[in-house]
């Protein structure tokens, strides 16, 4: 946010706030005992009716997924390419032209990756059945708890015996159904993302301007302008630093893959590439994988369990060391926290809620910590 002088008001990002807005009396300065006091908490009454509003928005997300997962997305996307935007606007894009051009930039790339793996994916699709019992025999040590498990789920399965044919007839019957629906619901889905994402570019600034046009005090507009800024400049920062970082992951296992003589290392390389956006359950999927990719192509039983190792180490030195050194200065969250987002948002939304969890929890932080009445639960939310 840029001063400039009592005439003209404040300018920021496109948005003009006017001091000849109506400002509230000034309020005696209270006193503080200990500058190092946490913020206080709201009122009780507050917390329930904020309580009830976000079980209401989260039962509302809940049960519209399908049609608020892309406007998610797509704003999520805004984010990022903002500042390329930005870009193309200095050298007088139009606008229309300018998000076109990078969206079709952005899902071309995706589609023209997906392309380029299908290949090698199917060639590995087809392996892993002649490969089982090759597994099975290399795995044999694992046997016996193997053995009991299943003896464990047999029992549990004979408790619903009458039951139980019924429930595979209706799923057998219904999957090529469930299978177009899906397939359908992705599309459709995809379809939204970009529709929305595109007009989110074109926009721009509208819906701020608009928001700051209604708020009654200059001091509101002020904080709903600080609180854009800092979203766009922190989200982005975020999502542009975990992808570079995702990519050198995905580098350097493409590296350890084919130097451990896997087929297909770009392959393995993109997978680790994407996985790595899943904080947590990604790694530890990747980890699986390599490990069964490694028995299955490796004859020597100790070097099979080499690529499995390797990812595991240039994920603790990127998840425990780099990243976190990169982004600590603006993202400092309870890492307990974290955890409790991504099993929710993945309970909620799937894999892309896994993937979204983080942003939104900072984005909730950003907004608490500029909002008096939520300072407590910002301050609660840092790590």
């Amino acid at each position: 946010m840029t001063a400039s002088t009592p005439d003209e008001g404040l300018t920021s990002r496109g948005v003009t706030l006017s001091r000849n807005d109506p400002e509230p009396p000034p309020e005696a300065p209270a006193e503080l005992p200990d500058d190092t006091l946490a913020p206080s908490a709201p009122e009780l009454r507050t917390v329930f009716q904020g309580g009830t509003f976000l079980l209401l928005l989260l039962a509302a997300c809940y049960g519209a997924a399908e049609i608020v997962l892309p406007i998610v997305v797509a704003f999520v996307l805004m984010l990022v390419l903002q500042p390329a935007m930005r870009f193309l606007q200095r050298w007088r894009v139009p606008r229309g032209l300018a998000a076109a051009a990078l969206i079709i930039l952005l899902f071309g790339a995706f589609g023209v990756l997906g392309t380029v793996l299908s290949g090698p994916a199917a060639t590995w699709a087809e392996k892993v059945p002649t490969g089982l019992p090759k597994l099975q025999e290399r795995l044999s040590f694992l046997s016996k708890p193997i053995t009991a498990f299943q003896h464990l789920v047999a029992r549990a399965e004979n408790l619903n015996s009458e039951t139980k044919p019924l429930a595979v007839a209706v799923e057998g019957n219904r999957l090529s159904d469930r299978m177009l629906s899906g397939t359908r619901s992705a599309v459709s889905g995809l379809l939204e993302t970009i529709l929305v994402l595109f007009f989110l570019l074109v926009s721009g600034d509208t819906f701020l301007r608009r928001l700051v046009e209604v708020l009654p005090h200059f001091r509101n507009k002020r904080q709903a302008v600080d609180i854009a800024q800092q979203i766009e400049s922190d989200i982005a920062a975020y999502l542009v630093t975990i992808t570079v970082m995702n990519a050198g992951v995905g580098i350097a296992t493409g590296i350890v893959a084919a130097a451990c003589g896997l087929d297909d290392p770009v392959l393995w390389g993109v997978i680790a590439f994407l996985l790595n956006y899943v904080p947590i359950l990604g790694p530890m999927i990747g980890v699986i994988i390599f490990l069964l990719v490694g028995l299955l192509s490796i004859d020597t039983l100790w070097v099979a369990f080499l690529p499995a190792g390797l990812y595991l180490a240039i994920h603790m030195i990127e998840g425990e060391t780099v990243t976190p050194l990169l982004l600590a200065r603006r993202f400092t969250i309870n890492p307990v926290l974290v955890i409790v987002s991504l099993v929710f948002w993945y309970w909620m939304w799937g894999v892309p809620g896994a993937i979204l969890s983080t942003p939104m929890l900072a984005v909730t932080k950003i907004i608490c910590d500029r909002i008096q009445s939520l300072a407590a639960f910002g301050h609660f939310i840092e790590g």
